[in-house]
Order: C-alpha cells, then structure tokens, then sequence
C-alpha cells in the first residue's frame, strides 16, 4: 500500500512539474507571437504555444485517468521570470535575436525538467514512455529555436 502511494505521489510530482513548465512555455510563446513584428516568428511561437498546450493536456488527461493529483508546485523561480521578464524587454526593442534567445533561455529550461523527468526512478512504464515522448517534441522545439537564433546573427 505505501508503495503505491509512493508512486502515485512520485507521478503526480513529476507530471505536476512538468505541467507547470509547459504553461510556463505557453505564456511565454503566446507573449511573444502577440508582440513580435516577424510574421515567420509570430506564426512559430503560436504553434509552439499549441504543440505545449497539447503536452499540458495530454498530461493532465493522464493524471484524471489514473486518479492522480497533480501538485502545485510554483514555477515563478526566479531565473524563470527574469527570463520573461528579458523577453518583454527582447519585444520591445523589435530585435529577432534577442527575441530567439529569450526564447531559446525559457526552452533550456523546459528541456532540462523533461531531462529530470527521465530520470526520475520508479514511473510507471506508460508514464516514462508519455514523458519521452513528450521531451522529444520540446527538445524539436528548443532546436528550432535555437537554429533561428543562430540564423539571425546580428541582425536587428
């Protein structure tokens, strides 16, 4: 009995983090399609926005079905923050690769949570198997990211 509680309180941690990640993502990629000009960056971020409420979905979809409760757990880390807070700044100066970069900051720490994530011991299979899936369409997206940053160069 303990160990099942065990593992349902090992699930509802890892998937609550990560949840709160993801709209950590959504909210940033939704402020950034809304403010930047680019109409190429501002088509991405709305399907990055989508493709992470899609993980927010399917996560949560996970916890009901299994009677999980995801914990609240905040994600207003400091260096988080601060990392919107450089993007708002990023928008407002209309400069593409500071927008990239901000951008590309908040995706490291999204790929780093599903790092953390796989590596949690003792996940049920079908939770493992949700999770690897789900790190390799934010690792796709840290790696779009980051190549239209480095396109950018040191353009304005």
């Amino acid at each position: 009995m303990a160990n099942t509680e065990s593992t349902a309180s090992l699930v509802a941690d890892t998937l609550g983090g990560l949840v709160e990640r993801c709209k950590d993502g959504v909210k940033g990629f939704r402020t950034a399609a809304k403010d930047v000009e680019d109409a190429d960056l501002k088509t991405l971020f709305q399907q990055l926005a989508t493709e992470r409420d899609h993980c927010i979905t399917e996560l949560q979809d996970y916890l009901h079905r299994t009677g999980h409760t995801a914990s609240e757990t905040s994600s207003i880390e400091g260096t988080l923050h601060r990392a919107w807070i450089d993007l708002s700044s990023a928008l407002a100066a209309k400069d593409r690769k500071r927008v990239l970069e901000e951008c590309e900051r908040g995706e490291d720490y999204a790929v780093a949570a599903y790092r953390k994530a796989l590596e949690v011991e003792g996940l049920p299979q079908e939770v493992q198997s949700l999770i690897q899936k789900q790190y390799q369409v934010v690792l796709a997206a840290h790696d779009r990211v980051r190549d239209l940053r480095d396109q950018a160069g040191g353009t304005a």
